[in-house]
């Protein structure tokens, strides 16, 4: 994709230098040796003006080109229209020995012109959520399975794990930043709750952080909902126009993502899948936290927030002591590890933690 790029402004460059070197060595009076020079010059400005036209314009996508050409379109009929209407008023009037003012009219042309083409973009723009720009009436499907973007949520932003996560490449060209999280962290930065403002400047720095990494490509999209005034559902709205996937930190939203009708990945789910996976067999060390279901039972947690069920660990209560692992059992909070204490004095019994009986492991422990 970079190398593509690259090629692309390297062939668009020395294009241009052609150009305009051909151009000035046919038509300048000058000398051949300095007709090159300043064709090969003003071809460089050129080239370079392209290339910075084309950094200035990398985060818009090909959706808002087609809307912005659109809206040239449509502002470009409306300006002729607003022609056609002065011109038929002029032909009223030109009997009147008062209208002579020619370089006037021009001007009043001109302004009617970019006048229609300006109103035609603004209000495409402010229309972008409900135009879908292809093929009228003809929707085409991918062939292949294609991967979704992702919208970031404003609680991600919160959460440092993010840039983490966004520099691993997993995430690479898929990434979209919604116009009105900023909108909104600014907003808060303005609060006059020192909690709400110290948050709003932590997520600006890691917006600042994300667009620094080389090859994330993040993009940026500018759709709002005026008529909508609570942010999750702008965002939910968002994701539906774009379809795109959510990632979110906000551990509340998660049971309502089938309601909405949008898929939710929830950044702490992603951790806890992401655990690395105790081997049977296995010592580890664990502080013995409280009493478990059993006699002599003691319950304790890992750093990451996983249940640890000792058996045999009663008796070392607020103690750290060395446990085998016997066996893991993964549920829909979490995972849940049963151990004996070191010791060997437990035995195997965990009849309490069945599956159906089973205590849940307390992830937000950490």
């Amino acid at each position: 994709m970079n190398i593509s790029l690259a090629f692309v402004r390297l062939f668009f460059l020395v294009l241009s230098v052609l150009f305009s070197s051909a151009y000035f060595i046919t038509h300048s009076k000058y000398p051949f040796y300095d007709s090159s020079l300043i064709g090969i010059g003003i071809g460089l400005v050129i080239g370079f003006v392209l290339i910075g036209l084309d950094l200035a314009f990398r985060r818009h996508t090909l959706r808002s080109f087609n809307i912005a050409v659109l809206g040239l379109f449509f502002g470009y009929l409306m300006g002729f229209a607003l022609n056609l209407i002065f011109d038929a008023l002029l032909s009223f009037l030109r009997h009147s020995p008062e209208v002579h003012a020619t370089h006037v009219i021009e001007i009043i042309k001109i302004f009617l012109y970019l006048f229609g083409t300006y109103l035609g973009v603004v209000m495409t723009l402010k229309s972008a959520d409900e135009l879908y720009v292809s093929i009228p009436f003809v929707k085409f499907s991918p062939t292949t399975l294609k991967k979704k973007d992702i919208l970031i949520d404003l609680t991600i932003l919160n959460d440092a794990r993010i840039i983490d996560l966004a520099g691993s490449g997993i995430m690479d060209d898929h990434l979209i930043m919604p116009r009105i999280i900023i909108k909104e962290l600014f907003a808060q930065a303005e609060s006059s709750d020192e909690n709400v403002r110290a948050k709003a400047r932590i997520s600006l720095d890691i917006i600042k952080k994300l667009e620094a990494l080389p090859n994330l490509g993040i993009r940026y999209n500018d759709t709002d909902f005026p008529d909508i005034k609570d942010y999750p559902s702008k965002l939910v709205r968002l994701a539906r126009l774009v379809d795109a996937n959510i990632l979110t930190a906000d551990l509340s939203r998660v049971p309502f993502s089938n309601v909405e009708g949008v898929r939710l990945i929830n950044l702490h789910s992603l951790a806890n899948a992401l655990k690395p996976i105790t081997q049977t067999g296995e010592y580890l060390r664990v502080k013995v936290q409280r009493y478990g279901k059993e006699a002599r039972q003691g319950v304790g947690y890992l750093e990451d927030g996983t249940m640890v069920v000792v058996n045999g660990g009663g008796q070392y209560l607020g103690e750290t002591i060395d446990v085998r692992v016997l066996s893991v059992k993964h549920t829909a909070s979490g995972r849940m590890i049963f151990c004996n204490a070191d010791d060997g004095e437990g035995g195997n019994s965990f009849s309490s933690y069945d599956e159906d009986e089973g205590e849940e492991p307390e992830d937000d422990r950490h």
